[in-house]
């Protein structure tokens, strides 16, 4: 039987920054099952970045249903103050949302 493993080229590094504020465009990814866990026993893992800044928020999760709860908490703390507001959410459509 023949098996081959699936690469993926790197995305090249962006010169300029798309965004003109934090907040404007996230990023948002959630992988796993990973086969080491977290010290508090999660599988999965869940990251944010902002846009603009760069700030990445890394979440350990014990299932994939917590990832909606989460990001909720996140956008509803980060969100306190009138001017921050999130605009929208970019994600690689993997199905997990």
């Amino acid at each position: 039987m023949l098996q081959a493993i699936q690469t993926r080229a790197s995305f090249k590094s962006k010169s300029e920054i798309s965004t003109s504020k934090s907040l404007q465009l996230l990023h948002i990814d959630l992988f796993g099952p990973i086969q080491t866990r977290s010290y508090g026993e999660k599988f999965y893992t869940y990251v944010v970045v902002d846009d603009y800044s760069r700030f990445t928020r890394v979440m350990f999760l014990a299932s994939k249903d917590e990832a909606f709860q989460n990001f909720v908490k996140l956008a509803k703390r980060i969100q306190r103050e009138p001017e921050n507001e999130i605009v929208s959410i970019g994600s690689d459509h993997g199905g997990e949302f």
